[in-house]
């Protein structure tokens, strides 16, 4: 099954510059917690980097960053943020082995149809290096959806995500918080907020 959504890949693409432009927080909330358990040597893959800008404070931090979108207007917008090249890259395609120290993954997997994603984790988790450490976030709901927008999400319960962990790889750490967050559509949702580790 494949790993991402045509009608979510094109209503990015169209809306890119607007969605890159909006004004958000200056980072994910999310992010220094993660980025505090890291060394400053660290090498991290952001998926779904969008806009770039949670790579942008990366970068600023002086951590080894590989910033990818699926969308390619995305990268283009994420590229001209950062100053330097922004992979296009599906989460299928994902083939990396021991290479990242690192994946962040905000709010970009929820895009995943959620048969294909213990496929997708499988591959994140052979990205990371032995004790890498992986962040991801999921709109939760008990079921696949889209949106007033169009996009298509995979809307999983707390169960539902631990199990797609689970049947994707042994992780040594698993650790799933919830709490009340937005979105682009304006509507407020609860959020799972997903760290695995490596072993």
């Amino acid at each position: 099954m494949d790993a991402h959504d045509e009608a979510t890949l094109g209503f990015y693409n169209r809306e890119a510059e607007v969605y890159a432009q909006r004004p958000v927080q200056e980072f994910s909330p999310r992010l220094e917690p993660f980025l505090a358990t890291l060394k400053s040597s660290a090498k991290i893959l952001e998926l779904g980097c969008g806009g770039g800008r949670d790579s942008a404070e990366m970068l600023k931090r002086g951590f080894d960053v590989t910033p990818t979108d699926g969308s390619t207007e995305l990268a283009a917008q994420a590229s001209a943020r950062l100053g330097l090249p922004v992979r296009v890259m599906k989460f299928a395609e994902l083939d990396a082995r021991e290479a990242y120290d690192a994946v962040w993954a905000n709010a970009c997997l929820l895009h995943v149809p959620f048969a294909a994603l213990p496929d997708v984790l499988a591959r994140v988790h052979a990205a990371l290096k032995p004790g890498g450490l992986f962040y991801a976030s999921y709109k939760m709901g008990e079921g696949e959806g889209r949106d007033s927008l169009g996009r298509y999400y995979n809307f999983p319960s707390a169960q539902m995500l631990e199990d797609a962990y689970r049947a994707a790889a042994a992780w040594a750490h698993y650790d799933l918080e919830t709490g009340e967050g937005g979105g682009y559509d304006g509507v407020p949702r609860q959020w799972a907020h997903v760290t695995a580790r490596k072993a």
